[in-house]
C-alpha cells in the first residue's frame, strides 16, 4: 500500500472510530451530526459501505450501491479499497487485491488471489465449514476475525481472535491449530522452506482493532476485545 492510501485509510478510520464523520452519498466524509450517528448495521440490501478509487464487482465498476453476493469476485486498484459485507460477514479489501467469495446461501470458502484483506465471521453451526484459500495456504476458521495478505510464496495471516486451523499449501506437515483472543499467534506461510518449517511467528501490522470494531458492527456485532465504545487507532505496528 502507498503512503497516500496508507494516509486516506488512516483518517478514513479515526474518522468512524471516534464517531466524528460518516460517508456520504458521494464518498466524502461529513460530520455526524448531520447524517445519524456511524458506524452502524447496513440496512438490508445494501453491501457496500465505503469505497474509493478503482473497485470492481464481477468485472463491473462498482458504486456504493454495488451488491456484492455469494460468489462475487472483488477487486481493487492503485489506491483504492471497499468496505463491504455479504450476509453475516464483513471485510476491508485493500489496495491492488482480488478476492472471491463463494458458497451457497452463505460463504463457505474465500480465496484471496492477491492482495490484502481484513475478514469478520459470524458464527457457523456445526456443519457449515468455512475455510480461506491463498497460493500458499489453506486455513479453516469459524465465528474468526482475520486478517490476511497474499504474495506469490508468502500469506501472512493474524488470527485477531478465535480458532484457526492452519496449513501449507505444498507442506502436509506444516500444520497449526491457533486459538487467540487479541492478536496472539500471527503467522507467516510460506512456500519454499525445508519439510515442516513453512509455518513461522510473524509480527502483528497493517491492521488495527478500529477496523475490526468497524466491520463487526456493519453486520451487527461487537468485537470480542471492545466494551461497545470504539478508541482511537492504536500507536503500535498495526
Amino acid at each position: 500500500m502507498n503512503n497516500i492510501d496508507d494516509r486516506r485509510r488512516a483518517f478514513l478510520i479515526s474518522a468512524l472510530s471516534t464517531g466524528l464523520y460518516a460517508t456520504g452519498s458521494m464518498g466524502i466524509l461529513q460530520p455526524v451530526g448531520a447524517m445519524g450517528r456511524i458506524p452502524k448495521q447496513l440496512v438490508a440490501g445494501k453491501s457496500i459501505y465505503d469505497l474509493s478509487g478503482e473497485v470492481s464487482v464481477d468485472g463491473v465498476v462498482a458504486t456504493e450501491e454495488t451488491l456484492i453476493n455469494v460468489n462475487s469476485v472483488v477487486k481493487t486498484g492503485d489506491s483504492s479499497h471497499v468496505i463491504f459485507a455479504v450476509g453475516k460477514d464483513a471485510f476491508v479489501l485493500r489496495s491492488n487485491s482480488m478476492v472471491k467469495v463463494e458458497g451457497n446461501s452463505i460463504i463457505s470458502q474465500i480465496k484471496l488471489i492477491s492482495g490484502k484483506l481484513l475478514s469478520v465471521f459470524g458464527k457457523r453451526v456445526e456443519k457449515q465449514r468455512l475455510s480461506l484459500h491463498t497460493s500458499t495456504a489453506t486455513i479453516g476458521i469459524r465465528g474468526t476475525g482475520v486478517y490476511l495478505e497474499a504474495e506469490e510464496k508468502q500469506t501472512y495471516i493474524c488470527t485477531c481472535y478465535g480458532t484457526a486451523e492452519l496449513s501449507a499449501n505444498k507442506d502436509k506437515s506444516s500444520i497449526e491449530k491457533v486459538q487467540t483472543r487479541h492478536h496472539d499467534a500471527p503467522r507467516f506461510i510460506l512456500a519454499d522452506q525445508p519439510e515442516g518449517k513453512n509455518i513461522q511467528p510473524a509480527p502483528v501490522f497493517n491492521h488495527t482493532d478500529d477496523e475490526l470494531a468497524l466491520v463487526e458492527a456493519l453486520v451487527g456485532r461487537v468485537a470480542p476485545f471492545s466494551s461497545g465504545g470504539y478508541s482511537s487507532p492504536r500507536k503500535t505496528t498495526y
